[in-house]
């Protein structure tokens, strides 16, 4: 998508910023700083340049300048933070995983929700969900597969950063001219958070997702899809014991449904032996964001 293309509506915007749908307009009735472009509904429509300039101005605000006084130091303004950002993008993610994961890992709902408000703050919804979200759930995926967390511990993290994540996959629009996906989690799953961070990059795609979550009976999943008749199906598995259900599922589903696209991602997928991982090859995801573009565009290119 062009950096000139409306793709935010105002509630994304006002969430990755954190500030009110009424001042984002006050602004720009007051100061003409930006003007969001109109969907065929007449709903404001925000790109890539708009946020950018947003999220100077709110981080002036944030230092202690009046908006006025920000706009005016917009004007000679360069963006030059832009480029000094993505020089030190690498080590201020992590930082901010870091620190993201400790507030998490000491229960502290406020201190989790004001890293995650900061980084959105400074990075695109891609960088924030895809590289520093989706790291982390890596990281506390491994510290409870190997026994450092408990299950409390990860139960707390899953359910902050899967209410975040909702929010913004469910307000971006879809297209209707592509394929529908439903997103399940796999046989006796309940570990959400990797299938959330998928469907929200599909969703960002312009793809209509059926997102189920976790794991939900099997003649169920049928009906499903017997009344979407999608063409991708994405499992996630988590946990090494499970996967021997999901590609029995997978099997199962493919000889009933031979145009479904069956996609396959999640931790256990990810460290599977090569013996396995040759096997099912065709369906694996993959574990990063190039993985699953490239997985995506030759599924659509298939007949």
């Amino acid at each position: 998508m062009k950096q000139s293309e409306g793709k935010y509506n105002i509630k994304a915007v006002s969430k990755i910023l954190n500030i009110q749908p009424g001042t984002l307009r006050a602004w720009e009735r007051r100061y003409n700083i930006i003007a969001p472009v109109r969907n065929e509904s007449g709903h404001r429509l925000y790109t890539e340049e708009h946020l950018n300039i947003l999220k100077w101005l709110v981080g002036k605000v944030n230092q202690g300048f009046t908006i006025s006084q920000a706009v005016s130091l917009l004007d000679k303004h360069e963006l030059e933070k832009e480029e000094e950002v993505q020089h030190s993008t690498s080590t201020r993610t992590e930082h901010i995983s870091n620190e993201l994961l400790k507030a998490l890992l000491n229960f502290n709902e406020t201190k989790a929700h004001e890293m995650i408000n900061n980084a959105f703050s400074i990075y695109t919804i891609d960088v924030v969900v895809v590289d520093i979200l989706g790291g982390l759930l890596v990281k506390i995926g491994d510290l409870w597969e190997n026994g450092e967390i408990t299950t409390a511990h990860e139960h707390f993290a899953t359910s902050i950063l899967r209410a975040r994540i909702g929010i913004i996959m469910h307000s971006f629009p879809h297209n209707d001219l592509l394929p529908k996906v439903v997103a399940v989690c796999g046989p006796d799953e309940w570990h959400e958070l990797g299938l959330l961070i998928f469907t929200l990059f599909v969703r960002r795609k312009g793809f209509e997702v059926i997102y189920l979550g976790s794991s939900i009976k099997e003649e169920d999943l049928e009906i499903v899809i017997d009344t979407v008749d999608p063409k991708f199906l994405f499992l996630s598995c988590t946990l090494r014991e499970n996967l021997g259900q999901t590609f029995d599922l997978i099997k199962r589903f493919k000889d009933k449904y031979s145009k479904l696209e069956i996609g396959l991602g999640g931790l256990a997928v990810n460290s599977l032996p090569a013996r396995l991982r040759e096997q099912y090859d065709d369906h694996i995801v993959g574990p990063s964001k190039h993985d699953w573009e490239d997985w995506l565009k030759s599924r659509l290119e298939r007949k």
